[in-house]
């Protein structure tokens, strides 16, 4: 090869390498990632999801692209921004509650990971937990199967209370299997139940005011995004008005709620970046099992305890995942 002939090849071969870039850039998948609260309340699970995608060797910005869509606790935008990420034709979704039904009904082709409290064959978001069939698998919180435990010990901490009341988001995805399993829980245990429904922040005040009116012994808070991203709200009133309360996740409780019990939300969200890695990786959700979350916490905030004036029984501090003094 002489000179000219290698310079000629040369300038061919360095006029290519744009368009081989922009085709490796094209090629990188996308996640779309559909919220149904806020970035900021949620910014922790957001990290939990991220190193679970990099568990499955997937980095955002290196080899992936996350697409954010939050419909900002206005569950009746999650459709819309369903929609839109179709159109962008994205390689995965990932989601969470609510934003599991507006996903299934945009698409039947794009995979959908989820997390959900709420039992997904029953909300027919799959055929099963072991052969999903469709296009959409993820993670179960079984929020629904706790909720007696919640209210057994939320009256083992306050054996006086008769009188109770149960904070939901009425456009919520687990309000009514919730309200349906705290009725028969609450019958167990001898609580009368009043129903409180909160889907902004002033109804979440207004809530309060009718349980210091009708006099509410102890508040059960339901697992909801719009209620957990409002959890700083929650709690602050529930110190203000001396009310026992049990929530769900341990994130209340580290801000100074009195009791919470259930799965662990930053290693569930941990759990659907690792599910979205192993679609991306080509698993087809049809196949793939929907997986119950592994990790249970039962936290009790003993400072609050005593602030409320309240003993709470040695043989729950002993079985307690932790005690905040």
């Amino acid at each position: 090869m002489n000179r000219r002939e290698f310079i000629t090849l040369l300038g061919g071969a360095a006029a290519s390498w744009p368009l081989a870039a922009r085709a490796q850039q094209a090629a990188m998948p996308v996640i779309g990632f559909l919220g149904a609260a806020s970035p900021g309340p949620y910014a922790t699970y957001v990290a939990a999801f991220h190193r679970g995608l990099k568990e499955a060797g997937y980095i955002a910005g290196q080899n992936v692209t996350i697409e954010y869509r939050w419909a900002e606790n206005q569950n009746d935008r999650l459709p819309a921004l369903a929609v839109e990420l179709v159109r962008r034709q994205v390689t995965v979704i990932a989601t969470l509650a609510t934003g599991a039904m507006a996903a299934k009904a945009a698409t039947t082709t794009i995979p959908v990971v989820f997390l959900i409290g709420e039992d997904p064959v029953r909300l027919g978001l799959v055929a099963s937990l072991a052969q999903p069939g469709g296009n959409l698998t993820g993670i179960n919180l079984i929020s629904g199967e706790l909720t007696a435990k919640r209210l057994e010990l939320l009256r083992e901490i306050v054996p006086s209370a008769t009188r109770a009341a149960v904070l939901v988001n009425p456009t919520g995805p687990n309000a009514e299997s919730t309200l349906r399993d705290v009725q028969s829980a609450a019958r167990a245990v001898a609580l009368d139940i009043q129903v409180l429904n909160a889907g902004t922040p002033r109804e979440i005040s207004a809530a309060f005011e009718t349980l210091v009116r009708e006099r509410r012994d102890v508040l059960f808070v339901d697992l909801d995004p719009f209620l957990t991203s409002r959890r700083v709200q929650l709690v602050t009133l529930a110190t203000r008005h001396a009310v026992p309360t049990s929530y769900a996740v341990r994130e209340f409780t580290e801000i100074g709620g009195l009791v919470s019990y259930g799965a662990s939300l930053t290693d569930a969200y941990r759990q659907l970046g690792v599910y979205t890695g192993l679609i991306l990786k080509g698993a087809k959700p049809s196949e793939v099992p929907v997986v119950q979350a592994s990790k249970f916490e039962l936290v009790i905030n003993a400072e609050t305890a005593r602030i409320l004036g309240l003993t709470v029984p040695p043989s729950l501090l002993a079985v307690a995942d932790e005690v905040i003094e």
